[in-house]
């Protein structure tokens, strides 16, 4: 059996002695707590010398290394140097290769649990690599060296690692000479609250780094909080859900059931103990070793998921619009200009609140609230970003203080500025923008509209996307070139152009993609034209040019297409985006307009994730994962949700209506000399 000890300057009453199993051995594991006292760490060692197989060091890092910089510790060397027979370790090659694959894994279990979130790490120095893990998830970041090491409440915490490294060149040289009582919470002070650190833990929404700091800072209530930490007991585990702790990532892999979860520098003994090696292991050798053991974080939800609850933000698409509230019905004796530049101005609005929601799954009802602002899209195009995040964050707030968790953004909100990326993190509910749900509806619509008007499954179809670099375009057309395998790209800027053409032809081998900054040389041979702009003047599409009996699936609000070019073409189908029925007896407070039950697939999304008890940030920015889309897909069957029925100008598709626009396309072509088309299956 082998015998592994970590000595450490912490308290006594954290420690244990332990038997387990790793990869078929079995392993003694021992933590002896000196209660800060360096005399007796290094009296320990000197004991153990000869009689341990690893011996690990606890709350004592012989060198700390930030970025590429390396800063001894006199004092922690002199204490590793008493033992000569027994390797001895710190826990330093774990934290660099097990810390970071934690991140990564638990991010991938959880996306938005660190994504653009506020991250407080209790000491950069001391987990400088879990630190540049986390920042790979663009959090915002505060760092609490200052308060914990030096004791300085003035120092502004550093906030990047460019920050942090600077502050440990100016510090460290000088501070790495203290003794780590200094330094350290160490021994029994411990278990003392130090309140130094409140309003950082209040600011975070998730609070990283070494469990002895956050045992000693943390306050009372952790309510909502998320925690990566190493090494908590089973009784302080309860007691983090105690205080309301919503998420724990134990970083470390659970190694017996009476004690899980132990610190670096044990799990590193481990490695070289098992190993038999006569030094620290490098980086390959722990990372062969995590591989082998199969090493991994632990995620557990500590307190239950709140109440399905939601809100959504609209806005009216034009100025007749806003007289049609009670409240303002007197604006429309005003100059509709007039209105419309003061209303722009006006707080977030409550309008109603929504009701019936319930999921299939659970038969749980989803409740939500419409908010609304007062700009219409053509007042967002015209001013700064700025004038609509600070808007959208009043409404978050609001909505928060109404007691919901989410917040969806509709219609030009969602594709204001950096889509969503700038609320989110303003915000302290999770934000999606909604267009997850609404590519796989768009999509799913798109393919039902095919279908009908080449009378089944045709055998070759070319696409174009209109807007094709925009956030929703583009996934469009990454998966339509999975899908049929031909697709034009058209959108006004060439470099992004090329950059997406090149993008779907490294996932899609074999794809015909084609790039282009106009529509008219293209459209005249699309099947399928999905129209994705923010144009407020809807001339995109020349219907004059379109093939006989083609399909545009019109993605964008206020439309691309308007009724009165569509009316030139009664042949071609022009299909609003997939809009989507809501499960249960859905009851929105207000004229949304939309049949009964249904409603666009941007508030879709918002409803599904709270089904799903999903209320972290979703779906941001301008670029959508193809995962989270396939991840809508699933969800919207789990819970229940259905495709509408297909509309076009507000008014359900029939099969009469049908069979008279493929009667038109046929007649069409054959005016035009084109050959009728083939139908597979």
């Amino acid at each position: 059996m082998k015998r592994i000890v970590s000595i450490s300057l912490g308290s006594s009453a954290r420690d244990y002695r332990v038997t387990t199993t790793l990869l078929g051995r079995s392993v003694e594991i021992e933590r002896i707590g000196t209660d800060g006292s360096v005399a007796r760490a290094a009296e320990l060692l000197r004991s153990c010398d000869g009689h341990a197989d690893a011996i690990g060091l606890g709350g004592l890092t012989p060198v700390f290394r930030v970025g590429t910089a390396r800063y001894p510790h006199r004092q922690a060397i002199q204490i590793a140097s008493q033992a000569t027979r027994t390797p001895v370790v710190d826990g330093g090659v774990i934290k660099a290769t097990l810390e970071r694959w934690a991140i990564a894994q638990a991010a991938r279990q959880l996306p938005s649990l660190l994504r653009y979130k506020r991250v407080l790490l209790t000491s950069g120095i001391e987990r400088y690599q879990l630190a540049a893990a986390i920042d790979q998830y663009e959090p915002t970041l505060r760092f609490a060296d200052p308060l914990i090491h030096i004791g300085l409440p003035n120092l502004p915490p550093p906030r990047s690692l460019a920050q942090l490294e600077l502050y440990a060149a100016t510090t460290l040289p000088i501070t790495a000479l203290l003794p780590y009582r200094i330094l350290y919470p160490v021994g029994l002070s411990q278990a003392d609250y130090d309140p130094r650190l409140a309003p950082l833990f209040q600011w975070a929404d998730v609070i990283a780094g070494d469990f002895a700091f956050i045992r000693r800072f943390a306050p009372p209530d952790l309510s909502g909080k998320s925690i990566i930490t190493d090494d908590p007991a089973p009784a302080e585990l309860e007691d983090l859900r105690q205080r309301g702790v919503t998420t724990l990532v134990t970083m470390m892999p659970p190694l017996s059931a009476e004690r899980p979860f132990m610190a670096a520098d044990v799990l590193e003994a481990l490695v070289t103990a098992l190993q038999e090696a006569k030094r620290q292991p490098g980086e390959a050798e722990v990372l062969d070793f995590i591989a082998a053991a199969g090493w991994g974080p632990t995620v557990q939800q500590l307190n239950p998921r709140p109440r399905p609850k939601f809100a959504f933000v609209i806005h009216p698409l034009r100025t007749s619009l806003i007289a049609n509230h009670p409240r303002f019905r007197w604006t429309r004796h005003l100059p509709e200009r007039l209105v419309e530049r003061m209303a722009a101005y006006m707080p977030p609005l409550y309008v109603s609140k929504i009701r019936g929601i319930r999921s299939t799954a659970t038969g749980e009802e989803a409740e939500g609230f419409l908010l609304s602002l007062g700009t219409t899209p053509r007042e967002m195009m015209r001013r700064e970003p700025s004038f609509t995040y600070r808007r959208l964050i009043r409404a978050a707030r609001m909505a928060e203080r109404m007691g919901a968790h989410l917040m969806g953004l509709g219609a030009f909100t969602s594709v204001v500025g950096d889509a969503g990326i700038t609320v989110a993190q303003k915000a302290t509910i999770g934000i999606t923008s909604g267009n997850s749900l609404t590519v796989a509806a768009t999509l799913e619509a798109a393919k039902q509209a095919v279908i009908l008007m080449k009378g089944g499954r045709p055998s070759k179809v070319r696409a174009v996307v209109i807007g094709a670099t925009g956030s929703i375009g583009a996934v469009c057309a990454r998966l339509l070139a999975q899908a049929v395998g031909d697709v034009v790209l058209i959108a006004p800027r060439p470099e992004r152009l090329l950059a997406l053409k090149q993008q779907i032809e490294a996932e899609t081998p074999g794809a015909r993609v084609i790039a282009a900054t106009h529509p008219d040389a293209y459209i005249g041979e699309a099947d399928l034209i999905i129209t994705t702009t923010s144009s407020l003047t809807g001339n995109v599409v020349n219907v004059d040019k379109l093939k006989p009996g083609a399909v545009i699936c019109d993605v964008a609000r206020p439309p691309d297409v308007k009724p009165a070019d569509a009316a030139r073409r009664p042949d071609v189908l022009i299909v609003e985006s997939g809009e989507i029925v809501l499960p249960g007896e859905p009851d929105f407070g207000v004229d949304i307009d939309m049949p009964p039950g249904t409603a666009y697939a941007c508030l879709s999304e918002t409803a599904l994730l709270a089904m799903e008890g999903m209320f972290e940030d979703y779906t941001l920015g301008r670029n959508i994962e193809m995962e989270r889309v396939k991840e809508m897909y699933r969800l919207w069957h789990k819970h229940g949700l259905k495709l509408a029925g297909l509309r076009s100008f507000g008014v359900y598709v029939t099969g009469d209506m049908i069979s008279e626009k493929r009667r038109l396309a046929a007649e069409r072509r054959r005016h035009m000399g084109l050959p009728q088309e083939e139908v597979a299956g």
